[in-house]
C-alpha cells in the first residue's frame, strides 16, 4: 500500500503569534535556537503592544509543528497566554532564522 503524504513531509510556511509575558524574557533568541536546532528557516519579532512576539517560520511540516508546540511554553520566564497560528504558502525565502527590530 502507498504511504499518502502529509503535512508532517511537506514543506510548510506557518505564521505564528504568541501573547502573554514573552517580552524580556529570552522568547526570540530563545526561539531561534530551538528553530534553527530544528532546521526552520525565518524570524521572530516583539510586537510594538509589549505582550505579543509574531513569527514567521518555514521549513518541514513536522519541525513546524514541534516549534509551534515550543512556543505553547516559551523558554523558562515566560508566561503564554495565548497562541495563533496560521498557514502560509511555503515560499522559501529565508536562508536563516533571525531576531527582526
Amino acid at each position: 500500500m502507498e504511504r499518502v503524504p502529509s503535512v508532517r513531509d511537506s514543506l510548510v510556511r506557518a505564521r505564528i503569534l504568541v501573547r502573554g509575558v514573552v517580552q524580556g524574557v529570552f522568547f526570540r533568541a530563545s526561539m531561534r535556537e530551538e528553530a534553527l536546532r530544528l532546521g526552520l528557516s525565518g524570524w521572530v519579532r516583539n510586537l510594538p503592544d509589549g505582550e505579543s512576539v509574531e513569527a514567521v517560520v518555514e521549513g518541514r511540516g513536522e519541525a513546524v509543528e514541534r516549534i509551534i508546540c515550543w512556543c505553547l511554553r516559551g523558554p523558562p520566564a515566560a508566561r503564554v497566554r495565548e497562541i495563533r497560528v496560521e498557514l502560509e504558502p511555503y515560499k522559501g525565502e529565508f536562508r536563516s532564522f533571525e531576531i527582526r527590530y
